[in-house]
């Protein structure tokens, strides 16, 4: 049986893809964006969130954990990183849901069974269904299985990818996949790799080569303030894109809703007072793109 990690399984979306989708977010990704806003989608591993605000230092976890992982220190839990299994029966028992457990391997058909509750309003919408994360490709055989289910019941598919995979993967899958919601972030691969962890060679080429293929392709390219707004960066991905057959690029504004979530996994937010792109700003980029001729829409979707 064929089972791919996931953090979560979205209904009603409507900013993955054309109209109303449900996207399912599966967890592990070969980047460690400085911006991303889905931190526990990063490891490939099951985790906990911990909500500080939600705990009332009761010890119940204390008492459930098998390792004897976890103490209160200033009344709050602190787990020992290195002792923790993480079985789940802090979570399972928490009085408060402080602690969230995250990952649940589930099978093509555990998924196929939430995705087709939904079919009609994929219908009535011209939506369906974009499987993201974290990093799709990384469950490419599971994806072999699912978007073929998907097809079979006429269901619109897409992938929203960092592009960083072996083409192969690509390659394997294409035909299944009815459009690709394809990363491009920074054009120079040492800023690249300071900012996400990996060079953007493969990338690029990933690209040019869904590209050449025939794929539909809409390039999704996030908007952070002093890190790739600045006109080098999207004079080059202007004249990248421009040689290459996609149907639009959407820029998707930097925001804080993730910020959060690295408190509750103990993770330091490299963007601490990091504030959105302005609206001047990012209509100067969409001209740009407008004045290559090149479809452009500020958000996703």
């Amino acid at each position: 049986m064929t089972l791919a990690t996931t953090i979560n399984i979205q209904k009603f979306s409507v900013h993955d893809g054309p109209g109303i989708r449900t996207t399912v977010f599966l967890k592990g990704c070969p980047l460690n964006c400085w911006w991303c806003h889905n931190p526990e989608s990063q490891n490939k591993k099951h985790e906990i969130l911990f909500f500080k605000e939600r705990c009332t230092g009761c010890g119940v976890c204390v008492k459930r954990c098998p390792e004897n992982a976890i103490e209160i220190k200033g009344g709050y839990p602190v787990t020992d990183k290195d002792k923790c299994i993480l079985c789940g029966k802090c979570s399972d028992f928490c009085p408060t849901n402080a602690k969230e457990y995250v990952g649940q391997d589930l099978s093509v058909k555990e998924i196929m069974k939430e995705i087709i509750k939904d079919q009609v309003f994929y219908e009535e919408s011209e939506g369906g269904v974009t499987f993201s994360g974290g990093e799709p490709m990384l469950y490419k055989d599971f994806l072999n299985e699912v978007l073929k289910a998907c097809k079979i019941r006429g269901i619109h598919t897409a992938i929203d990818t960092s592009g960083e995979a072996p083409f192969e993967s690509f390659d394997e899958i294409k035909d299944n996949v009815d459009l690709f919601l394809y990363d491009i972030k920074i054009m120079d691969t040492r800023r690249h790799k300071k900012y996400t962890g990996v060079g953007n060679e493969l990338i690029l080429e990933n690209l040019k080569r869904l590209s050449d293929s025939g794929a539909n392709i809409f390039v999704r390219m996030p908007i952070i303030a002093g890190i790739n707004d600045d006109d080098l960066n999207i004079d080059a991905s202007v004249a990248y894109l421009s040689k290459l057959n996609i149907i639009q690029v959407n820029l998707l504004p930097y925001h804080k809703m993730g910020m959060d979530k690295y408190k509750r996994l103990d993770i330091r937010y490299k963007l601490s007072g990091m504030e959105k792109p302005s609206d001047v700003r990012l209509e100067e980029i969409k001209d740009k793109f407008n004045k290559a001729g090149i479809k452009v829409k500020i958000g996703g979707g």
